[in-house]
């Protein structure tokens, strides 16, 4: 039981360390600008009424009037240690559950790629 434990700790922290390493190559030379733009712009889509509209369904951060059908988006990085399955859980939550019912931001083309990825950065700071 221990060894898996620790198989899966050190296979989780070599894919966060890659997956930050790669985040932080895909941004300019000021990557902590960068970053917080995203996050900022994440943040603006993901409360917009006719764009993300998380709080619709969602309690998060700072949200006024959120709602309580979907779960609260706190703890996202412990929730969602790939990056990437948080992603494909906004792109189309019918692929993991059949009966979601939160909408396939993705699939719809309710958000661009881009849009899904600055809210995905947001929500990964929750």
């Amino acid at each position: 039981m221990r060894q898996t434990a620790r198989i899966f700790f050190t296979a989780t922290f070599t894919l966060a360390a890659l997956l930050g390493a790669l985040t932080l190559a895909s941004f300019p030379a000021t990557a902590a600008d960068g970053a917080s733009s995203v996050i900022e712009k994440g943040k603006a889509v993901s409360v917009d009424r006719k764009k993300g509209n998380c709080l619709a369904c969602h309690a998060m951060d700072d949200g006024t009037l959120p709602g309580n059908i979907g779960p609260p988006l706190i703890a996202m990085k412990a929730r969602f240690p790939d990056k990437a399955k948080l992603r494909a859980q906004i792109w189309d939550p019918t692929v993991i559950n059949p009966n979601s019912i939160m909408i396939p931001f993705g699939r719809n083309r309710v958000l661009s790629e881009e849009e899904i990825d600055q809210v995905v950065e947001y929500i990964y700071t929750l």
